[in-house]
């Protein structure tokens, strides 16, 4: 059974914004993070409030998760992209890696939020 981590990013977003962030992470960062050959397993807005925000990537290990997010974080094309405009809508987040089942993956990959129809899994 192959195993791989996942990161669970939780946005808590200032009232109100939740729409417009999922707007611009849809259009803007997703593409962005496909670019840089992130694997986006799930996203979307929580359904238990108004103002929380998913985001679900897997890794082959910590230190690839390490490794991807210093490369996309430290790039031209974030910083001088949306960051400032994203940064702009939370309030807070958190994050969690869980070793998991690349079946578990799949099945996220099928239940959680839709994507945009441009997005392939890997």
């Amino acid at each position: 059974m192959t195993r791989r981590w996942i990161e669970v990013r939780s946005y808590n977003l200032k009232s109100g914004t939740r729409q417009a962030f999922h707007d611009l992470f849809t259009r803007q960062a997703l593409p962005m993070l496909e670019r840089w050959s992130v694997d986006v397993v799930s996203a979307g807005p929580s359904p238990q409030d108004d103002v929380s925000y998913f985001l679900i990537r897997a890794y082959d290990s910590v230190a690839h998760r390490d490794q991807s997010q210093d490369a996309f974080y430290g790039s031209d094309e974030w910083r001088q992209g949306p960051r400032e405009a994203i940064l702009a809508f939370i309030e807070s987040y958190t994050s969690v890696m869980l070793e998991v089942e690349e079946a578990t993956i799949q099945d996220l990959r099928r239940t959680g939020t839709p994507l945009p129809a441009h997005r392939a899994a890997p």
